[in-house]
Order: C-alpha cells, then structure tokens, then sequence
C-alpha cells in the first residue's frame, strides 16, 4: 500500500516538473507581471492591458472589459471589439458594423450609415487585406474619409434572385468589390438605392455596404432576401509601434522598441520591428528574438548529412565521400555506403567461393560412383585383408 503511494507522488511530481519546465521553456509574449491575454484573445506586447505600463506606449494601452456582468471578457480597439493581434504581421482584426438600407413596397423603412476614425497615430486600415464591398439587387455603397480627400463607390445590381456563394466574383451581380488605399485612417460608409428596390423588394429588401477582411469574407454569408440582424464584418488595421522612420528611431537607443536580434521596417506610417530570418520570438521585448534551432525541425529544416545549428541557420554537411548542398541533396556515396557495398561483395564472393568448392566435391564424388570407384574401393579393402 505504502509501495503505492511513493509511486503516486512521484508520478505526481514528475508531471509538475515537466508543467514548469514547459512554462518555464516558452516564450514570453507579455511584459514581467502583465497578463497576455483578455477572454480567449492574446494581447502580446507591445500592447497591454490593465495597467499602462504594461504597453509600449498610450496608444497601444488597450480597455480588456465585460459588456455585461454575466459576460466574458472583451478586448476593445476604441469602441468596437479587437478578435487578434499578430506581431508578425503588425496587424489586427477588428469587428464592426455595416451600413444598411432596408425598403418595402411603399419605400424606404431605415436607413443606417456607420463612420470609424482611427485618429492620427499609429493604425490605419489595411489596403492589402480589406476590401469595401456592397451587396444586394439595387445597391449604390459609397465610401469616403474624414478629410473627403479619397472617396469611392460599388453599384450592385440584378433584377432575380442571385445565389451569392463564397467563389462568386463580387463583380457586380449581387455583390460588388472594390479596393481601397493605402494610409486611410477614418472611414464614413453609407448605401443607398438608385430605384427604391422598385419591384425587387420581395426577395432583396435591403442593401448593405461595409469593408472586409477578404482572407474571412464569404459572400454566402449575406443572402439578398435578409433582414439586418446585427451584421458585423471583419477589418484588418495594420499598425506601427512609432511613427517615426527607423533611422529616426534608431537615433534614440533608449526609446527605440526594438530588442536584440531584429530588423526595422517601415510601411509609410511609421516603423515595427521583425525578427531577423533564423530567429523566432517577440521582437519588442528583452532579452529579444531567440535563435531557432533548425536541426531539431528536419521536416521543416532539410538536411541529408550532419546537421549543425548556427545563429540564424544552419549548416549541412554530406556524409564523407559524398559531396553537393547537405540542404538540398548529396551526390556519390558514402564512406558507409562504401563499406557496406565493400563488405557484401566480399560476403558473396566468400559464399560464391565455398559454393564451387562443395560443388566439385560433390562432382568428384559423383564420378567416383558411377565409374566403379566404390567397386574399386572393396577390391582393394580385399586384397589388404589376404595380404595380413
């Protein structure tokens, strides 16, 4: 029983070992202290949550809140909800809400537009990854900025029923797609119809206008004959840790973000800090980037030969006697290969050797018979038994 016991705990205690050596093992994404998450979504530094000095800046200090006593937490980007933060990416995707106009026979019922303004810092929408989009048979989606220096529109139009599936075009027919540029910081969104849904009303009352993630969208998920029920759409906002030009930045060592083994890059807006190529972690925070070990990732990281791990990368040597990219592919052979080629040919000619030997006994043996030997062989036991 005693035997039992003993053998619980320490079962009990290696499992908490290998749990703190886990913990211990992973990167940090936040700062000493500062919690990295708020619901199920992460918050890497250089943004924090709870307490300002867990954030780069005030800028990036964001509100981790419940709606509603009984809700889980949410995290806010001003006032609408943040679902991810990718540091590799410097981005973020964020939730909100449509613009819509909803029309019956006698005409228009509501009409609802939507305006979003990420100020003068450090966000602005994603022109690589958001589209503006309209939907609907009578469709007019306008788009413009605060300062109404960019301004475009999407007409969407279709006389029947279309079903809108996630490869449609978006061309025009039920769904209309048009790009953005780059460095918009505000947005006034609004739909609008050019016939009132005159004679289309049964089956596409109302029409929408929003940007999208186009990497999410699926067109599917907007069927012309629906009423709004609290559509949201998904927006990806690219961000930078400073407004300022890396060599701007680079100049001041002591409010630079970046850490140790990283790069600088800019997108027009300002600069973010990357983790140089052969090096993994969060690039703002001490002691830096970590080095990755490649030759204990061989699907990811090929080597033929002997592999060696080297900041940043590795190397790959061919076995000996071979030679070529260790990374790529070896060419010749090898030593061991050498060998063991050597080592069979010589196993078959020892066994092709002994193979004759007992052959030609065997053959001998068989001429003996059949010429009288065994005859010859008692003729002359014979004669030495009369000669004793």
């Amino acid at each position: 029983m005693m035997l039992k016991i003993w053998v619980s705990w320490l079962m009990i205690m290696l499992l908490l070992c290998s749990i703190a050596t886990a913990i211990a093992q992973s990167p940090a994404d936040s700062k000493p202290g500062c919690r990295d998450k708020c619901g199920n979504v992460s918050v890497p530094y250089p943004f924090g949550i709870d307490d300002p000095g867990c954030a780069e800046n005030e800028d990036m200090y964001l509100n981790c809140s419940q709606s509603d006593g009984d809700d889980p937490e949410k995290l806010w980007f001003y006032n609408v909800p943040l679902l991810n933060i990718s540091v590799l990416e410097g981005s973020m995707i964020v939730s909100i809400h449509t613009s819509y106009d909803c029309y019956n026979q006698s005409g228009l019922i509501i009409n609802v537009s939507y305006s979003i303004n990420l100020g003068q810092g450090l966000y602005m929408f994603s022109e690589t990854q958001n589209v503006f989009t309209a939907i609907g048979c009578d469709t007019m989606a306008v788009v413009y900025n605060e300062e109404v220096t960019y301004g475009a529109a999407c007409i969407s139009l279709c006389n029947e029923t279309v079903s809108l599936a996630d490869n449609s075009s978006c061309s025009g027919s039920g769904c209309c797609q048009t790009s953005i540029p780059r460095g918009l910081k505000s947005l006034y969104i609004s739909s609008s119809s050019t016939q009132n849904h005159m004679n289309i009303s049964d089956f596409n009352p109302c029409g929408y206008a929003f940007l999208a993630d186009k990497r999410s969208f699926k067109a599917s998920d907007w069927q012309l004959s629906g009423w709004p029920d609290g559509n949201v759409s998904h927006v990806v906002i690219d961000w930078v840790v400073e407004t300022k030009t890396c060599e701007q930045a680079q100049a001041n060592a002591s409010s630079y973000a970046c850490s140790n083994n990283t790069n600088c890059s800019e997108n027009g807006q300002g600069y973010r800090c990357e983790c140089k190529d052969g090096f993994t972690g969060n690039p703002y925070l001490s002691p830096g980037c970590q080095d990755i070990d490649e030759c204990a990732d061989r699907q990811r990281y090929t080597c033929k030969g002997k592999c060696k791990n080297t900041p940043g990368n590795y190397t790959c040597t061919c076995p000996l006697g071979m030679h070529g990219d260790g990374k790529t592919g070896c060419q010749g052979f090898g030593i061991a290969t050498i060998v063991s080629v050597t080592g069979a040919t010589i196993s078959l000619v020892i066994i092709g050797v002994l193979l004759c030997i007992i052959l030609t006994k065997l053959r001998k043996e068989k001429n003996f018979r059949e010429n009288g030997g065994m005859v010859l062989k008692h003729q002359r036991a014979s004669v030495g038994l009369q000669i004793e």
